[in-house]
């Protein structure tokens, strides 16, 4: 069945108090989509920020990013008051999340409404329920709150290498800090519970997004290091990235640890089942990140200041998903399969059964064989205008060198139309696709330029901090998206 959707990270919600989160504007934003003849609602993932405010740089592969937690409904608990909500600034920028202000306000306010909860059944149950996953999570962020911050690699000895009673000791010296960030997980999950309820009530699913990998400075890594490639003295052997490609002249290097996917093979990928079936637990479809990364992975040796010398290696292949399938049953994924591909990563991408991405963005810099470009989209593919690692289509269309200009004015036949015209006929060029899915990023409807891009690649300072405005969205806007999404029967 043919499908439209529209690409919004949670961040970017026009809430109150410097982020959007599960407020109000999350459920006004579900029945925009609704309006607008929308059947998915693609964001990014919901996990704790960690290096640069990436998401995909996080402190914990399942724990949730408090951020999200709306405090208007803390209020409404009686856990704050909005006078203390309202003592904080946020930021003078609406267009831009300030993490630095979000993160020092919520530590504050959320401190303040855990010391007036009650514990109760639900919360128990909860913590019962996720303790796999939320003991270690909390005991590293109180650790690393003792430790100033500072990565758990530096931690004392005991400490960094888990020794048993230095860890028993520590919970019960931090046992209320424990019970504090258990208590920040527990309002995440109760929250985006029921925005996800409301969503699919009305008919919206959700597309959620797991990074391959996770962050070197994360509980996950702390608590597992043996799923990694790590020396005797737990650092890494070899870092995650991608050479060089349309993103980077000099490759990327993401930083983050590699697997030893010897030991996970040796384990029936037990961490990886339990992953995905968390994963499963939060969205209705998962867009897994990299994916050509479980073929062969780009190997980039530690330290090492950019990404031109490293080297491909295998990773687990068929074998991960056939697992999967075996043991999760028939799920729902988007495998992100963009960069370089080899007729290898091409074969099991086509023997999982999922479909693939298309970017129009990426379709009109070579010639008329480029399988990004429409006329060869195949149905088992989702196709995107641009992801969030791509310029809005207005930057895009402003910065096209000029084989590119000449190449989509041609292809399109949009050769004396406006910026913003030419925009919605790339919009329009997605949506007419065979491709059976069709996510469209809200700037790209704003026909915003550069400066709502989400994210530019291998960069760091700028990023995952553009915001909608209040009323930016207008009826008129999602008349006009219901229209195009119903002419190309994508609703």
């Amino acid at each position: 069945m043919r499908s439209g959707g529209i690409l919004l990270p949670i961040s970017a919600l026009s809430s109150e108090y410097g982020i959007g989160c599960f407020s109000i504007e999350a459920f006004e934003f579900v029945d925009m989509l609704k309006r607008a003849g929308q059947k998915q609602w693609q964001i990014l993932p919901l996990c704790p920020v960690g290096s640069g405010d990436s998401p995909y740089q996080s402190f914990s592969t399942y724990a949730g990013n408090p951020y999200f937690i709306d405090l208007g409904a803390l209020i409404a608990e009686g856990l704050l008051t909005r006078a203390q909500c309202d003592e904080f600034t946020y930021g003078n920028n609406e267009e831009r999340v300030e993490y630095q202000l979000v993160c020092e306000a919520r530590s504050i306010l959320l401190r303040e409404a855990y010391k007036r909860f009650e514990i109760n059944e639900d919360f128990g149950n909860f913590t019962r329920d996720n303790g796999y996953w939320l003991e270690d999570y909390s005991l590293y962020m109180a650790l690393k709150d003792v430790n100033e911050g500072a990565g758990w690699s530096t931690w004392p000895e005991a400490l960094r290498d888990r020794q048993p009673s230095a860890l028993q000791q520590v919970r019960e010296e931090l046992a209320d800090e424990l019970q504090y960030y258990r208590f920040q997980q527990y309002k995440f999950y109760q929250q985006w519970n029921r925005l996800k309820a409301y969503a699919n009530q009305e008919g919206i699913s959700i597309i959620g997004d797991i990074p391959i990998y996770v962050a070197f400075d994360s509980a996950d890594t702390w608590a597992n290091p043996l799923l990694f490639q790590f020396n005797e003295n737990n650092e890494p052997i070899a870092v995650a990235g991608c050479p060089p490609d349309g993103f980077s002249e000099t490759g990327q290097i993401w930083g983050s640890p590699l697997y030893s996917w010897e030991y996970h093979r040796e384990t029936g990928y037990q961490w990886w089942l339990q992953r995905m079936q968390h994963t499963f637990y939060l969205y209705d479809i998962v867009r897994i990140d990299h994916f050509r990364g479980f073929e062969s992975y780009y190997s980039i040796p530690y330290g090492a200041k950019t990404a031109e010398h490293g080297h491909w290696e295998s990773g687990p292949g068929l074998e991960l998903f056939n697992v999967f399938k075996e043991r999760l049953g028939n799920i729902q994924v988007i495998a992100e399969d963009l960069g370089f591909l080899t007729k290898e990563v091409r074969q099991m991408v086509n023997d999982t059964g999922f479909p693939g991405m298309k970017v129009i963005e990426f379709a009109f810099d070579a010639d008329s064989n480029c399988e990004y470009l429409p006329h060869l989209h195949i149905e088992n593919s989702i196709v995107y205008t641009g992801t969030h690692d791509n310029d809005t289509l207005v930057g895009w269309i402003d910065s096209m060198n000029e084989h590119t200009r000449s190449f989509s004015n041609k292809y399109l036949d949009i050769h004396d139309k406006s910026t913003n015209e030419k925009a919605w006929a790339f919009i329009r060029c997605a949506l007419s696709s065979v491709a059976k899915g069709a996510i469209i990023p809200m700037q790209d409807y704003l026909c915003l330029d550069s400066k709502a891009r989400m994210n530019t690649p291998s960069t760091v300072g700028n990023n995952w901090a553009w915001r909608l405005q209040s009323g930016q969205i207008t009826t008129k806007l999602l008349d006009e998206i219901r229209d195009m999404t119903a002419l190309y029967g994508r609703c």
